[in-house]
């Protein structure tokens, strides 16, 4: 159940009557009385969006007030709204096609307040119906990475003994589940290696030496679970590449601790809570001289009058 309590308060002695916030908010938890705004709605999304439209300053959401989740450690925020339009768009796509997915890193270690202001810089993400059920699971160091990798290894090695067997494979087809089949063609072997090298010299092929990771998933009642945790994970890639630091999504990993629940309890995550994506974080051991292309998109219009 998504908590949609009323937490808004305006000050009357402030409020000029503009009804700005009454055009912005979603649920319509506000309306003009009297020339004045008044909370009058029984449901509230938290949004902030009248608090953020007061020119003002009139309007306080509780519920979003606490200044801790929006106050960074390793730089000085910008306080100031842009404006729609008043950015560079070339650096912002600069940004973004210059950070690229990290597999070689320096043994350095990432100080924890940079990876708790990379949480703050995912959760200013949309979230559906703004209701904010992400959860971000810190891996500080190399030792709590190698532990998940372990754990992580030890589920594709059961994986993979299932895999090998070709009559497994042929039942779960002929039931319809094809789904150990297609593994079997297009992974098991890779794996295979990647298990073998990890177990016989220690090469980490599948968090490539990272001394950090950020576990991002959602609790259960969100609406748009998924997409939430995604978006909020490309800030997160975002905002690391701007610090210096380097990322891999581990795919994986997710599929893993999706796929067993004795894995994100051995990570201390609730049983109840999924897993969306696993970001692999540390001070980046290569560089890189040029912009990388993309394979053409599928692009349509449905242009209907």
């Amino acid at each position: 159940m998504i908590d949609r309590s009323v937490t808004t308060v305006i000050d009357k002695e402030r409020c000029i009557g503009c009804g700005l916030c009454v055009k912005v908010c979603p649920l319509d938890t506000i309306s003009i009385q009297d020339g004045k705004a008044a909370v009058t709605g029984k449901e509230s999304l938290s949004c902030s969006h009248c608090a953020a439209a007061c020119p003002e300053g009139a309007i306080t959401v509780n519920a979003t007030s606490g200044k801790a989740m929006l106050s960074y450690s390793t730089f000085k925020e910008d306080q100031k709204w842009l404006k729609h339009g008043d950015f560079d768009t070339s650096q912002l796509v600069r940004l973004m096609r210059s950070r690229r997915s990290c597999r070689n890193y320096r043994e350095t270690p990432v100080d924890r307040n940079m990876l708790e202001d990379l949480v703050k810089i995912g959760i200013t993400a949309p979230s559906g119906t703004n209701s904010q059920g992400w959860t971000f699971t810190i891996l500080p160091a190399r030792g709590s990475v190698h532990f998940l990798a372990n754990q992580v290894a030890r589920y594709f090695k059961e994986l993979n003994n299932m895999a090998e067997k070709s009559h497994l494979r042929l039942f779960m087809k002929l039931t319809g589940n094809k789904e150990l089949d297609f593994y079997y063609k297009n992974y098991y072997e890779r794996v295979k290696e990647t298990l073998s090298e990890w177990e016989d010299t220690g090469r980490d092929r599948l968090f490539h030496g990272a001394t950090s990771a950020i576990i991002v998933g959602c609790k259960p009642g969100s609406t748009c679970p998924a997409e939430d945790a995604l978006l909020a994970t490309q800030n997160i890639l975002l905002g690391a590449h701007s610090m210096g630091l380097g990322s891999c999504l581990i795919g994986f990993a997710v599929s893993a601790m999706q796929r067993d629940p004795k894995i994100k309890l051995a990570a201390g995550i609730p049983a109840n809570e999924r897993i969306y994506a696993v970001i692999a974080l540390g001070w980046p051991d290569e560089k890189y001289f040029g912009l990388a292309g993309r394979k053409p998109a599928v692009i349509r219009y449905f242009d209907k009058a």
